[in-house]
């Protein structure tokens, strides 16, 4: 499961993937109203993928967030591995650890074989989609919203 932080992330990140443009930012108050986010947690999120490197900022009264590259050069893996790291992709489906594909001499889950098959699938997913290919999907602004 992906943390809160980390769907928020993901979140904004899709908000500004789609109304942010080279020469204007965005600032939190209207990301945090248009997402419905807390505005202090969000800032220090949105903080968080400054240092990341996938958002920059200004600040002062015309400042405010946008994205740091290109949208298609932005994927949910990226995202996902700077917030939370990389246990969303390694760890066993009923563990705290990393599944123990490379050491035979330790058990298997009782789910391994299953999960290992549909966590590649999902590691595929969020290393192929990117943020341009989800703003494409969102026709409307409530669809982001609803999010």
């Amino acid at each position: 499961m992906l943390s809160n932080t980390c769907k928020y992330a993901l979140r904004a990140l899709i908000y500004l993937g789609k109304f942010s443009e080279d020469d204007k930012r965005i600032g939190i108050k209207k990301i945090s109203e248009d997402l419905g986010l807390s505005s202090p947690f969000l800032g220090k999120i949105l903080q968080n993928l400054v240092k990341q490197k996938l958002l920059v900022s200004t600040k002062g009264p015309n400042g405010g967030f946008a994205i740091a590259k290109k949208t298609d050069e932005i994927t949910l893996w990226d995202i996902v591995i700077k917030v939370d790291g990389e246990e969303f992709f390694t760890n066993c489906l009923i563990s705290l650890e990393p599944c123990k594909t490379h050491d035979p001499s330790k058990p298997l889950c009782p789910v391994h074989a299953q999960y290992d098959k549909l966590r590649g699938e999902i590691s595929s997913f969020y290393q192929k989609t990117t943020l341009e290919t989800i703003s494409k999907d969102i026709d409307k602004f409530e669809d982001l919203v609803r999010l």
